[in-house]
């Protein structure tokens, strides 16, 4: 019995991550740009020349940190609501508390 339990949950784990490597997130401020897939990967950076002052080197790795932050966090979120999608899903009723 629970070994179907747990087989059944690793199935459902491993459909999971392959989900969401094909979920996407994204942040931007002022010019900088970043993707990240559900599974917390970055994938995509984009500068936005027309808005940044590349003299202020600082300045851009600065935006870079807090947008690539911004994207992982957005990225850990829906890995957790994702997460407990299937939790939900695994338990039986009444034990969603859990």
């Amino acid at each position: 019995m629970f070994g179907d339990l747990m087989g059944g949950m690793q199935q459902k784990q491993a459909a999971l991550q392959q989900k969401l490597a094909t979920m996407q997130v994204e942040a931007e401020n002022s010019g900088v740009r970043v993707v990240c897939n559900g599974a917390g990967n970055v994938i995509d950076v984009a500068l936005d020349a027309t808005k940044l002052d590349f003299t202020d080197l600082e300045m851009i790795e600065d935006l870079l940190i807090t947008v690539l932050n911004q994207a992982l966090d957005k990225s850990a979120n829906l890995q957790a609501s994702e997460t407990e999608s299937l939790m939900k899903d695994l338990l039986p009723p009444g034990f969603g508390g859990f």
